[in-house]
């Protein structure tokens, strides 16, 4: 029973994160797409769209956890995007670039940033990517719509012998 209230937690947690992380980039795209080049890791052609679409994959997939439809799926994707975030966030602090990560909206501005602030980026994305582990082992919860993700209601009936007589 705690294993599928610990997916519960961690599948709105994720959600929420992934709901919050894209509304806020909605909310500013041109300051989503200076966040994307700051990086520096796209050819210019490719950081409008990316800045365009990211937005969109994270309340996508943050839908899909919230109604717990696909959990197995979207944590793994979650995994996938927390990994290639990291990277680029260990990339722009191994590169020496001194960037906001633009994690939350905004950022991609020359900030006063120092290592313990990449690394504290990174460790918080290792957080998140523990949960979305979590969900890809443990991916039923409770109040999920998806048939993969829902808690089984009751298990069956043990067969007796005296049921089998008759």
């Amino acid at each position: 029973m705690w294993i599928r209230l610990v997916s519960l937690v961690a599948r709105l947690g994720l959600a929420g994160v992934w709901l919050v992380s894209g509304w806020m980039k909605v909310a500013d795209p041109t300051q989503t797409t200076v966040a994307v080049g700051a990086y520096q890791l796209l050819p210019d052609d490719f950081v409008e769209p990316v800045a365009n679409a990211l937005p969109f994959v994270e309340i996508g997939v943050g839908l899909f956890l919230l109604i717990g439809l696909g959990v197995r799926i979207a944590a793994a994707a979650s995994a996938v995007l927390l990994l290639v975030l990291i990277g680029a966030v260990a990339s722009a602090w191994a590169r020496g670039l001194s960037i906001d990560c633009g994690c939350f909206g905004g950022g991609g501005h020359d900030a006063s940033v120092n290592g313990w602030d990449y690394a504290r980026e990174i460790l918080r994305d290792i957080g998140f990517l523990a949960l979305a582990a979590w969900l890809t082992i443990f991916p039923r919860s409770p109040f999920a719509m998806g048939p993969g993700s829902r808690p089984l209601e009751a298990e069956p009936a043990a067969v007796s012998e005296d049921s089998l007589a008759k």
